[in-house]
């Protein structure tokens, strides 16, 4: 069934405000997921802040060609079915969410994507920002590194105190 020219217009619309708020754009051939598996996939991506799209690639172009950043984009990746995953708060989200769903369905490819700086990133750069820890792991590590020095005086002065304390106890007895 046609799409009308108003309807997408209204999608042209959306899709360009959801790329210009968008971190990362990462796309995918889903080609051989089953309704089921989708559903399951938008359902993980909900819960790690990305939004899945199926749209025509083409409305995509358009979209793009109405955002400064994406004007010089190239799109020639954009073919076939393609689902698109967008987050507007993490970087690493989108490539995250669909490298894990891709080792459980060997049906879905990641193809490529495309940076909030307009960079067109490749299969395998897109596959190293999935291997990246999570932006909470990242902090946590950096946190932990800054009170390790802090944590290691604080275990070396009890274990001298503890120390001072039963020698006293033996001298004493």
């Amino acid at each position: 069934m046609a799409i009308s020219k108003d309807k997408k217009q209204t999608l042209v619309a959306d899709l360009a405000e959801l790329l210009s708020s968008s971190k990362m754009t990462v796309f995918a051939k889903y080609q051989g997921l089953t309704v089921a598996d989708l559903q399951e996939l938008r359902k993980n991506a909900r819960e790690n802040g990305v939004k899945i799209k199926v749209v025509k690639n083409r409305l995509v172009r358009v979209a793009m060609g109405e955002i400064a950043v994406y004007k010089d984009t190239d799109t020639t990746g954009l073919t076939g079915q393609l689902l698109y995953a967008v987050s507007d708060s993490d970087e690493v989200a989108p490539a995250k969410v669909l490298a894990n769903f891709a080792k459980e369905h060997e049906a879905l490819e990641i193809s490529g994507a495309f940076s909030d700086t307009g960079a067109n990133l490749s299969i395998d750069e897109v596959k190293a920002l999935a291997a990246l820890p999570s932006k909470n792991e990242l902090i946590a590590q950096v946190v932990a590194q800054l009170l390790s020095p802090v944590t290691d005086s604080i275990s070396g002065l009890s274990g001298g105190i503890s120390g001072i304390v039963s020698g006293l106890e033996a001298h004493a007895n």
